[in-house]
């Protein structure tokens, strides 16, 4: 199956920015899950949402307006935080909410939904050009060659924020540079799944590669190869049954983690029985 796919040029792009995109979306999706702020993708997604609206109303390129408005949110409303002391999730609510608002206003202005809209919405990777390609591939590049770099760093402020600020790290710095980098996470992952999925592609392989209770670096590793699994099989299979590439990517996505939970939860319920027989021996 997959070599056939392999066949046409559209499905090679396909394949090249999915598997891009899955490795962006583990890496950034990864220090989101773990700093308890699973929802933010999703919130960015909304945020840039308002903005594709008023790209497409001004006839400017959508993704670039789409981003400016992601980061602009998210940095409004980490500032608002930081500053009001107002809980994370609230902040989320109201990234999410408003940039799904503005969204909404400017498409009743325009007159509706137009097709460049539905391809945001719900992804558009099989007619992904090779400019868009190789946009992609930079973005992604850029993405993970500042988190390498940042690793250590990353680390520190993710697992204890207070004990990184009183070694000296430049935490708000660096807590606004994670954010942008999620935001292009978030842009880069419309492309394949659409605002409305991009938080499954950040959530979904991380949460899966949790429940193997292994070290960061090992657990960054199975989310990627869940995330590029996923990619892959989801594209191929949307194109032999004709379905909705995104959704087909998420549903096999979900699969996995249920079939992990559930080879734990049985491999759990194993070792309590033979615990058992044990104490009666």
């Amino acid at each position: 199956m997959i070599l056939e796919v392999l066949e046409f040029g559209f499905m090679q792009r396909a394949l090249i920015a999915g598997i891009a995109v899955a490795i962006t979306s583990s890496v950034v999706g990864l220090f989101l899950v773990l700093r308890r702020n699973s929802l933010f993708g999703d919130a960015l997604s909304h945020a840039a949402f308002g903005g594709i609206a008023i790209g497409l109303a001004t006839n400017i390129y959508p993704l670039w307006t789409g981003l400016t408005l992601s980061i602009l949110g998210a940095v409004g409303i980490t500032k608002l935080r930081q500053s009001a002391k107002i809980p994370a999730d609230a902040t989320v609510a109201i990234l999410l909410s408003s940039g799904l608002a503005l969204g909404i206003l400017l498409i009743s202005l325009s007159g509706g939904f137009t097709l460049d809209l539905f391809s945001f919405l719900f992804g558009s990777i099989m007619v992904v050009s090779i400019e868009d390609t190789l946009a992609i591939l930079a973005m992604t590049g850029i993405i993970l060659s500042i988190i390498i770099l940042l690793y250590r760093k990353l680390m520190y402020i993710t697992f204890d924020e207070e004990q990184a600020r009183v070694s000296g790290l430049p935490i708000s710095k660096l807590n606004y540079l994670f954010i942008i980098l999620a935001s292009v996470a978030v842009i880069v992952s419309m492309r394949l799944v659409g605002i409305l999925l991009v938080s499954s592609l950040l959530v979904i392989p991380n949460v899966t590669a949790l429940l193997f209770n292994k070290g960061f670096k090992k657990t960054a590793l199975i989310s990627i190869l869940i995330s590029i699994f996923s990619v892959v099989m989801g594209i191929a299979i949307s194109y032999v049954v004709n379905l909705a590439p995104a959704g087909t990517i998420v549903i096999v996505s979900t699969t996995m983690f249920l079939t992990v939970l559930a080879a734990r939860h049985y491999s759990k319920k194993k070792q309590i029985v033979k615990k058992l027989e044990e104490a009666r021996n």
